[in-house]
């Protein structure tokens, strides 16, 4: 009897999986991987070959699974791969207690449609949908790639499927940066050949109101640089006598906050400015005493630029903003002159990355005493998560060379995101131009090619498309690389592992409005999934 191939059981997986408040770092994440485990071992096929289904442990006591299908012919594999964490309810307000509850809050939102936003209202009026966190991302791609490993363990796809869901995409991917020493594993002890790794996220829209439904050949990457300023300590009456950290951080936020200069276009589409997502200063309690260290942290969005330039751009800003800062601070002691006669104090600010503040710190106290006290607050202070971390490590490096400063220190936290792209492959492209036409023909559905999956996912630790050289300046500027960030840079350079991503058709993923088109998603396009994959293996 088969279980979750028509659209009723296809909704009734996703409720049971949507009823798990999988919430990154909570307990729920834990246990839908153990629901999933479960579930898939109901299924023949692995009741036959239990040993092909595996639920394995994270370094930090979560779990994924994998769930291979073979069919005994041929070594050729498609990867099929999802998330199953979530990010938190806090948006969803009054409505927080049924955000885990998809069942009741599409009726409550049945029941008050009317006082629902135009574009709800008309998306009801159309289709069936499905509200709750995760409905759209991305457990309804899981539902239907469990979907697909049924239809494989039926015999119905000429070559190998690998289900691999995974954890914490929300946050650090550390689910899938764990899973490549699997997948490589998996290759030997069973003798598989990757020919693609084929996500399901769901269609992100492009802009506001955008009608489009998308397949993608890549993924977008991410870097997360932050500049940690250190300036000098005074009294808050004595304010020409220091620099003051949150002056620094403010004038680097005001070069970089929606700069277009590292946005990025390949044919029509643009990687979007950076943005700050972290400024403050490290202040541990009020004082008199102006904050003399600060940090400031953007996201920065890439595609095909060398890591390399970017960084080069990044250490341009700096030094730039530090002549600014010098001379604003010459010109106002100069203003101040009027009333009290000094001598200003000439400021030479410095710019210097990681590499090279970790290099004087070295030269002064001995590189054993640099390595004891980076590996202590490694150790120590866990409970302040990556950014924080990062910053603290570098914080003290400056604060053992405060003799260097006023400085503006260069650096990167995790997550990294390396950027994929497949849109120079030829099997990728030609699968995509066949699909676009079925699509077309067999369901009347308009699917446009994106080379770069806009939100972020996992198809980026399937393959290294830059060198590793240029990716140097990042890895030896990054305070956790491999003392807490495990990189897997070896295994991505083994796999190379072309991509795409196929996935239902949802809106407002990560709002309160969270939903899922489940007249699309289980309808057509559950019979256009298991085309892809056989294109694939072709």
């Amino acid at each position: 009897m088969k279980k979750w191939q028509d659209k009723e059981s296809l909704k009734e997986l996703l409720y049971q999986l949507v009823e798990f408040p999988s919430i990154t770092g909570s307990d729920a994440e834990i246990g839908i991987s153990e629901f999933i485990y479960m579930k898939l071992a109901d299924l023949d096929y692995f009741k036959g070959k239990p040993e092909d289904l595996q639920i394995h442990p994270t370094r930090d006591g979560r779990k994924f699974v994998t769930a291979l299908v073979q069919n005994g012919k041929s070594d050729e594999t498609i990867i099929l791969i999802s998330h199953f964490d979530v990010v938190d309810v806090e948006d969803f307000g009054e409505w927080k207690n049924l955000a885990f509850r998809p069942r009741e809050l599409t009726q409550e939102f049945l029941a008050i449609k009317n006082e629902l936003s135009d574009d709800i209202q008309e998306d009801l009026d159309k289709a069936e949908w499905i509200f709750g966190r995760g409905s759209m991302d991305m457990k309804a791609g899981l539902t239907l790639q469990m979907s697909m490993i049924e239809k494989a363990g039926l015999g119905e796809f000429d070559g190998n499927i690998l289900l691999l869901t995974v954890p914490d995409e929300e946050a650090n991917s550390a689910g899938m940066l764990e899973a490549v020493e699997v997948l490589l594993e998996l290759t030997e002890t069973h003798n598989l050949q990757y020919k693609a790794c084929l996500n399901s996220e769901p269609v992100f829209t492009r802009y506001p109101g955008d009608p489009n439904q998308y397949v993608y050949t890549g993924s977008i990457g991410k870097l997360l640089p932050g500049f940690l300023c250190y300036g000098m300590e005074t009294h808050v009456g004595e304010p020409f006598s220091g620099v003051n950290a949150n002056y620094m951080v403010s004038e680097l936020t005001r070069e970089l906050e929606l700069n277009t200069d590292f946005c990025e276009l390949i044919d029509d589409e643009v990687t979007p400015p950076p943005t700050n997502l972290m400024q403050k200063d490290l202040k541990e309690e009020y004082s008199v005493q102006i904050p003399h260290v600060a940090v400031t942290m953007f996201n920065l969005m890439t595609m095909e630029r060398p890591v390399y330039d970017y960084n080069q751009k990044l250490i341009e800003i700096a030094r730039n903003v530090a002549k600014r800062i010098e001379q604003k601070l010459l010109d106002q002691a100069a203003a101040f002159n009027q009333w009290e006669q000094f001598e200003p104090l000439s400021h030479n600010i410095r710019v210097l990355t990681f590499e090279e503040l970790i290099e004087k710190a070295i030269k002064q106290y001995g590189e054993a005493e640099i390595i004891r006290r980076q590996a202590y607050i490694s150790a120590n202070f866990k409970e302040l998560g990556d950014r924080d971390l990062s910053t603290r490590l570098v914080s003290d490096l400056a604060s053992l060379c405060k003799d260097e400063g006023p400085m503006i220190v260069l650096f990167y936290s995790p997550p990294f995101y390396p950027a994929v792209s497949s849109r120079k492959n030829k099997h990728i492209q030609s699968v995509v131009t066949e699909m676009v036409e079925y699509a077309r023909t067999e369901h009347s559905v308009t699917l446009k090619e994106q080379h770069y999956f806009g939100g972020l996912s996992d198809l980026s630790f399937t393959s290294l498309t830059q060198p590793v050289e240029g990716l140097k300046p990042l890895f030896r500027n990054m305070p956790l690389f491999q003392n807490g960030y495990q990189f897997p840079l070896d295994e991505l350079q083994q796999l190379k592992i072309p991509v795409m991503n196929l996935g239902p058709l949802g809106r407002d993923a990560h709002k309160w409005t969270e939903r899922l088109n489940v007249d699309y998603s289980f309808g057509p396009f559950h019979k256009m999934l298991p085309v892809a994959i056989e294109k694939l293996l072709k």
